[in-house]
């Protein structure tokens, strides 16, 4: 599952030249490979395995991680759910066909209209995180005449290695509740005419490289879900969330089916339904953000390559410090320069690589930024009247428009 590679020095995504498409779009844009979106989707699909009946499992895509459509659409036809966190993302994933049945509406913060919403689509659940939300929840079930179906989300207190802004299972954090206090939720949901208790769930963090605090996560919600059945009160699936890591760099880490395995063996073992909802994992690795040079400056000792995408095409390089690899496109045996990639947003943070070795560049060169599918477009935005750039997706020797770039008449809307 790798699209992107070279061939005659020219690097490609599947059978198409990244320097064809961008000749004929222009720079910046977004490319995603479809063969290997749908190879990842069927890694886990053939690594959770065939429902048994006993413990069904489903996948439900992380929609926050990329939200475009066609993704979506595509995940949906390879058999996955949709994990929403939004009434926009609940949106677009009925938009894109994922059936109600399969899609989790996670987040902390649900508006009476998203919950609405959710009741209106008669989805799988709805997992709250907080008791005032189980409130606003049961009031608006009972308003309808209607049992909404409920999981809570627990905050198992894992510290887990990653960026602390993308951590979310300690104490510390808004996410979930204590599991005194899910127990307590659970215990009211079981009792009240409006609300139908099914799910616990569980989600430590995102990009994640090892695999013993998921495997710890999963056992957690066994043991809560054995006492809570013990007390009369059987639940129909366990979520573990997301959060695998991918290679950004040289992380190593853990493959889907190593992820899959760790988290599914305790739960299937007791008996319990399963459901996962990976985002970047998914659609990381299939995207990739092409832009050009625009220039070069020397500034002291500092070597810059100016280009035409910047923090409001990737913001992850400013927000997180991360890592993501360049290519250039045109392959070269020069000696390389050590040189910053940054763009032309008027900030210092500006930037997508620091201290980066690279061929000589000149104006007009093409790079690649890669494992920029997920939380890539997601997180772009129209900072310093920048335009959101194009959406493309390749398959085989073809590539089709799934988004096209802005113009500047949407700076108006």
């Amino acid at each position: 599952m790798n699209a992107f590679h070279y061939q005659q020095d020219q690097l490609y995504c599947e059978e198409i030249a990244l320097a064809d498409i961008a000749r004929d779009v222009g720079t910046p844009f977004y490319v995603y490979s479809e063969s290997d979106l749908r190879a990842r989707a069927q890694a886990y699909v053939t690594a959770v395995g065939s429902d048994d009946g006993k413990t069904p499992t489903l996948i439900c895509y992380a929609v926050k991680a990329n939200s475009n459509p066609a993704i979506i659409r595509r995940l949906g036809a390879a058999g996955l759910g949709a994990d929403v966190t939004s009434g926009g993302e609940l949106f677009l994933a009925l938009h894109a066909d994922i059936a109600p049945s399969k899609i989790i509406f996670s987040g902390v913060g649900k508006t009476a209209a998203e919950i609405h919403a959710a009741l209106d689509a008669n989805i799988r659940a709805i997992h709250v995180e907080s008791e005032m939300e189980l409130e606003a929840l049961a009031a608006i079930a009972a308003q309808r005449g209607q049992t909404a179906a409920i999981g809570v989300r627990v905050n198992p207190n894992i510290s887990v290695e990653t960026h602390p802004y993308i951590s979310t299972g300690l104490h510390a954090h808004k996410f979930g509740v204590t599991p005194d206090r899910a127990m307590t939720m659970l215990h009211q949901a079981a009792i009240h005419p409006h609300l139908r208790p099914v799910s616990l769930a569980a989600h430590i963090g995102s990009q994640i490289t090892a695999v013993p605090p998921f495997a710890q996560s999963a056992q957690f919600l066994v043991d809560m879900a054995q006492e809570l059945a013990a007390a009369g009160i059987r639940l129909d699936y366990l979520d573990v969330g997301g959060g695998l890591g991918i290679n950004y760099a040289a992380q190593d880490a853990p493959t889907i089916q190593e992820w899959a395995a760790a988290v599914a063996a305790p739960i299937r073992a007791a008996g319990y339904g399963l459901v996962m909802e990976p985002g970047r994992s998914l659609v990381g690795p299939v995207g990739a953000l092409v832009t050009a040079v625009t220039y070069t400056k020397q500034q002291g000792d500092k070597t810059f390559v100016i280009t035409d995408a910047g923090m409001s095409d990737l913001l992850r390089p400013t927000l997180y410090n991360a890592y993501h690899p360049i290519w250039p496109v045109q392959a070269s045996d020069a000696a390389p320069v050590t040189v910053d990639v940054v763009g032309p947003i008027c900030e210092t943070g500006d930037w997508l690589a620091r201290e980066r070795p690279l061929p000589p560049l000149q104006p007009g060169n093409y790079l690649a930024i890669l494992q920029a599918g997920a939380y890539g477009y997601a997180m772009s935005s129209n900072y310093n009247g920048r335009l959101r750039p194009p959406e493309l997706l390749v398959h085989n020797n073809e590539y089709h428009l799934i988004r096209p770039r802005q113009q500047y008449e949407h700076l108006l809307m």
